[in-house]
């Protein structure tokens, strides 16, 4: 069957709905899932082209999935980029992004404020290889372009970031990286393209965590990387077809069918945050806020620009404590006295989730790396569902008007 062609400068709701391969011979309404591991072809000569990469096909599911593609379309089209690879995880696609792009004696500027487990493959795993990479704030250009070198190939931040919510300057961190011969990678996790394309601010690829905002209800493990054709069909693709880093074609049909309430989800779930961080703003108990959407947020006018005039729907705060381990102890009597949040790291879920930065998702760096990044004891994590409002402050304020009796 053969769709009608779908006009150009659709908005991105629409494309979020529409955007994809064309249906099969049965004109299905609802995308197709084709849980296959490998496709009959019709002789030997045709197998042999498909398998050398001289005719299009499907062939093995390691090597391209109909639904595992459809996901891929709409996503690029959502980013605004010209294809998109899937990938089994976020961090396999930030895997996949250096595996691409580094070889030994290349060099990366980082931010240091990035995912625990990003921050820890580059300062760790790609050193094993021979890649150097120095880690800068977040915030600071000018720490960018002293870092520099003749030999750096990559710049990589995410924005905002987790779970301080630091916003970095996509279209300054472009410019010096571009001037410099590097490329601009944007882990765009948190926004996702219903709040922040990227691309339109210089970036060259677009990290995804599809597990987050993209599947919207903690079911899969997904991942992505959003680019030109040439960089998908020359530089990814083929590691990915042999290293096997790929996306389930269950998981890719969850994630299509997760972007088509995208734009609805993140518009409530921004909402809901930018109420409860003006709340918490309030609280005798809480000594910080770290929000984009407040006036109060160093990055505030930036991320209203970059993010489509919303902040997202991650709030961290730190809970008032006089010293390390009171920190601690009162950052998890609040967490533990929640009835209604999900005490887990995930983050993007219809579900309020609640987690402790430094031990969890934080927890595997040095105490020098989570200083560096701000991540202190007393931290807490709220990534807002769907939940009503009122629900969710009742629930935090059960821990938090206890913090007084604690020692």
């Amino acid at each position: 069957m053969t769709a009608k062609k779908l006009p150009d400068n659709l908005h991105r709701d629409t494309l979020a709905v529409r955007a994809g391969i064309e249906p099969s011979q049965y004109g299905e309404n609802s995308e197709a899932l084709y849980l296959t591991s490998s496709f009959v072809q019709p002789d030997a000569e045709t197998a042999r082209k498909r398998f050398a990469n001289e005719e299009d096909g499907y062939t093995y599911s390691r090597v391209g999935n109909p639904t595992v593609t459809g996901m891929e379309q709409r996503l690029a089209a959502l980013e605004g980029t010209e294809s998109a690879m899937a990938t089994s995880s976020g961090m396999s696609a930030v895997l996949l992004l250096g595996m691409g792009l580094l070889r030994a004696g290349d060099h990366v500027v980082c931010s240091q404020s990035v995912f625990g487990s990003t921050l820890r493959l580059f300062a760790v795993e790609f050193a094993k290889f021979g890649v150097e990479t120095t880690f800068v704030s977040q915030t600071d250009v000018a720490q960018w372009r002293a870092a520099l070198k003749p030999n750096t190939k990559l710049f990589f931040a995410e924005t905002p970031t987790n779970p301080l919510t630091d916003i970095c300057d996509i279209a300054a961190l472009a410019e010096v990286a571009h001037a410099g011969g590097a490329l601009l990678a944007v882990d765009n996790c948190f926004c996702t393209p219903a709040l922040q394309r990227p691309v339109e601010f210089g970036a060259d690829f677009v990290i995804h965590s599809g597990t987050k905002y993209l599947d919207g209800q903690g079911r899969v493990v997904a991942g992505a990387i959003c680019c030109s054709h040439k960089y998908v069909n020359d530089v990814f693709w083929p590691i990915n077809r042999t290293a096997g880093m790929v996306l389930s074609p269950f998981n890719a049909w969850v994630v299509t069918k997760g972007m088509e309430t995208l734009a609805i989800r993140m518009r409530a779930q921004c909402d809901s945050a930018l109420a409860l961080a003006q709340w918490l703003e309030k609280q005798p108990n809480v000594a910080h806020v770290y929000y984009p959407g407040l006036a109060s947020h160093p990055q505030h006018e930036l991320a209203m620009r970059q993010q489509t005039g919303l902040g997202g729907a991650v709030v961290s705060f730190d809970v008032r404590a006089s010293d390390v381990a009171q920190g601690r102890r009162r950052a998890f009597h609040v967490i533990d006295s929640t009835q209604v949040c999900s005490v887990t790291t995930n983050l993007g879920d219809t579900k309020t989730t609640i987690a402790h930065p430094a031990t969890t998702s934080h927890g595997r760096l040095t105490e020098v790396q989570r200083q560096a990044a701000g991540i202190g004891q007393g931290l807490i994590r709220v990534a807002m569902g769907l939940e009503h409002l009122g629900d969710i402050q009742a629930d935090l304020a059960r821990g938090l008007q206890q913090l007084d009796a604690l020692q």
